[in-house]
């Protein structure tokens, strides 16, 4: 049997265009009525974010002044994972076929995110991904959690599937930051890291996965050539 951790965002949605979106908000709503303010291109604006440029510096490079930036980086994150934004989200080319060559091949495939129960299961069934996902192979935020840091929130999530799923003989995880690298590490599970999310490869590399690769069905390639593999697995 081979379990796989997923991270969501990222490896199997495309969150950029929430992002963006969210960012063009909030630049409007930081700046003074008569201010003019440089909207940047979404590429610029999204090799940004992927290189963890600071939010006050991306406010910065929009024309917003140091109180202004302050304000644009505060509401961007109150705002970001609002309800009304989620729908710029799409599933990520060739994610739905990966995710079925896996439940094809007899995988334990768990989903592990920082988003709230309420929104992943939304998420989950409008895109019709609870097929592959079901509730007891889901770990994300309760609704009402206060959260921390993600490096120290997946950490957790991971010890909690650890501890309540079946032993299973080879485990994986692919997600796209360094959350998602911090939890595979704390578990001593190895970790794939895809480029489709929201970190470019240099700031990968720097977290130190056991491999980068550029999307999900390439991270399951590199997974499966790792693993003894008779089909289905067993």
């Amino acid at each position: 049997m081979l379990r796989i951790f997923t991270d969501f965002d990222g490896p199997i949605m495309d969150v950029s265009e929430r992002y963006y979106q969210v960012y063009q908000y909030c630049l409007d709503q930081a700046r003074e009525q008569d201010q003019a303010v440089t909207v940047l291109p979404k590429p610029e604006f999204w090799r940004l974010k992927r290189a963890q440029v600071p939010e006050r510096h991306i406010g910065q490079l929009s024309g917003l002044h140091d109180d202004q930036a302050r304000r644009f980086a505060q509401l961007r994150r109150d705002t970001v994972h609002s309800l009304q934004y989620l729908p710029f989200d799409r599933v990520l080319p060739g994610a739905i076929a990966a995710l079925e060559q896996l439940q094809a091949l007899g995988c334990d495939l768990v989903v592990m995110t920082m988003r709230r129960a309420y929104t992943l299961d939304l998420v989950l069934e409008q895109q019709q991904l609870d097929r592959f996902f079901p509730r007891d192979r889901r770990y994300c935020l309760a609704d009402d959690h206060v959260k921390d840091q993600d490096v120290v929130e997946k950490p957790r999530l991971m010890a909690a599937a650890q501890a309540h799923l079946p032993p299973c003989p080879h485990s994986w995880m692919i997600g796209d930051t360094e959350a998602d690298i911090a939890a595979a590490r704390s578990q001593a599970i190895p970790v794939v890291a895809v480029l489709s999310g929201i970190r470019n490869r240099e700031r990968l590399l720097t977290y130190g996965p056991d491999a980068i690769v550029d999307n999900l069905p390439q991270a399951i390639a590199t997974i499966l050539q790792q693993v003894p593999t008779p089909s289905p697995l067993t």
